[in-house]
């Protein structure tokens, strides 16, 4: 499932190179006839992300939100769009480019100007819902450290009122959206908090730590297209950029030994996932 810092890039994506333009929308798959004929012909006006859902405002404040799931997927295809998103149309050496491509599967739905493309497929929820349902889903949704409206401090009160686990807490997206299961283990790492600490437990100045720690962290993925939590001294190489390997702590890392002790990281169901931790580096 894309974390929050992939929908802000979405939504980057779509301000760059869709936004004050009339969009072409249609439903390939044929499952969003209905949705895509209201906004056919409409001028899209605006892109937000909250969390791991986007809005997309068109014309007359016609909203569609979009929640990507375990499944979904943007791919895009036109100028300026390569680094965006999660899937780029590529087209084989050789080729001959035709414009638009084709769909490329279950497209759900395709979103078209003179130039870009957007196709939208398997996702969670894709409706197309009035500005006072926008605004319902919206008060639904927890504190996104990505967005400039957020408050930590609503989010540390439903974490102080609370006898669940820190590692359960950070999971529920009416608390904290836009985190995912390596954010997740990462800060708490990072944080050397142990996610079994009930929410209750937590003082102000460690929630003040994991807050900037994620903010900070989900920034740069924003920027870079990646999850990297690793420091460079704990890659073990003195230089260069962070692989795949050695972008996170512990994070699907279960059973190899911690980047610090040495001690094997655990793998432990928590909320539905798997909870990575180190048992002898987070005891706080």
């Amino acid at each position: 499932m894309p974390e929050g810092h992939t929908v802000h890039r979405l939504a980057g994506a779509f301000r760059t190179r869709f936004v004050g333009k009339t969009v072409e929308a249609s439903s390939p798959q044929g499952r969003f006839a209905d949705g895509a004929a209201l906004l056919d012909g409409r001028v899209l006006r605006a892109a937000e992300a909250h969390g791991k859902q986007m809005f997309l405002m068109f014309s007359d404040e016609l909203w569609l939100r979009v929640h990507l799931g375990l499944y979904g997927m943007w791919r895009f295809a036109g100028p300026g769009l390569a680094g965006f998103g999660r899937r780029t149309m590529r087209v084989a050496a050789g080729e001959r480019v035709v414009f638009p491509p084709e769909p490329r599967g279950l497209v759900r739905l395709r979103l078209l100007t003179r130039g870009s493309v957007a196709d939208l497929s398997g996702p969670t929820a894709c409706t197309v819902i009035s500005p006072a349902e926008k605004a319902v889903a919206m008060q639904r949704l927890g504190e996104d450290p990505l967005r400039d409206d957020a408050d930590p401090g609503r989010a540390f009160a439903k974490v102080r009122a609370s006898r669940s686990a820190i590692g359960l807490l950070l999971m529920r997206q009416d608390i904290v959206a836009g985190i995912g299961n390596i954010y997740r283990a990462e800060i708490l790492f990072r944080a050397r908090v142990d996610p079994h600490r009930p929410g209750r437990e937590i003082p102000a100045s460690v929630w003040d730590a994991l807050w900037t720690d994620l903010a900070v962290l989900m920034r740069d993925g924003v920027e870079t297209g990646r999850i990297v939590t690793t420091e460079p001294a704990d890659r073990g190489r003195a230089s260069g950029k962070a692989r795949r390997d050695d972008a996170s702590y512990v994070a699907h890392r279960a059973g190899r030994p911690c980047r610090v002790c040495g001690t094997p990281v655990l793998g432990e169901p928590m909320a539905g996932r798997t909870l990575y931790w180190c048992r002898v580096c987070q005891t706080g």
